[in-house]
């Protein structure tokens, strides 16, 4: 009976592993390759197993894609609390908070999740996936923005200011998917520090 378990347990772990390889394969083929190019096959290639072994986790491309969305979702909440644990305190903390916040939307997650969007825009039964799993993204995020900030959201105006901030980053990230946009958004990122500091303060 022990050897039965302890052959089980290597062969789990290695399912884990290759459903986690095909889920970050498919989020960097979206980022790079865009809805369209992003086959399973090509999914696949990228993660290093076969097609059939793809199949296997995931029998269909949406089934891929789905689980690949609730991936980036739990990834995107991640990192923003990753990067929030990690910020300063003192006088730059709320220009940090919103370079921070800016380099989460400008990164390789949201180039992916924005491909999504695109596709869902046009395809009902993706967009009803894809908007629970935004709305939840939408407030854990403004949830830590506030907490980082430090702010009372009882006090009349500061929850749309602080949702103000993550639209603001939200546009500079799909400005930067055309072009790179790191300049302009640094100046911006700055002014709107102070305006935040001093509308919050």
């Amino acid at each position: 009976m022990g050897a039965v378990a302890a052959t089980r347990e290597p062969r789990q772990d290695r399912s884990r592993a290759t459903r986690q390889r095909l889920l970050e394969a498919a989020v960097d083929c979206l980022a790079e390759l865009g809805w369209a190019r992003a086959t399973v096959a090509v999914v696949a290639e990228r993660a290093g197993v076969s097609r059939g072994a793809a199949q296997h986790h995931f029998p269909t491309r949406e089934a891929l894609f789905t689980a690949a969305l609730e991936y980036m979702a739990a990834e995107r909440i991640a990192e923003v609390r990753r990067c929030g644990a990690a910020l300063p305190a003192g006088a730059r903390h709320t220009e940090a908070v919103v370079e921070m916040l800016v380099g989460v939307y400008v990164g390789p997650l949201f180039r992916a999740a924005a491909q999504v969007w695109v596709q869902a825009a046009a395809d009902e039964a993706l967009r009803t996936l894809v908007v629970p799993l935004e709305a939840r993204m939408a407030r854990e995020t403004h949830a830590i923005a506030v907490h980082l900030l430090g702010v009372d959201e009882a006090r009349s105006g500061v929850r749309e200011t602080v949702q103000g901030l993550l639209d603001m980053a939200r546009g500079l990230g799909l400005a930067d998917l055309l072009t790179d946009d790191s300049r302009r958004r640094e100046r911006i990122v700055r002014r709107w520090a102070a305006i935040l500091a001093d509308t919050l303060a």
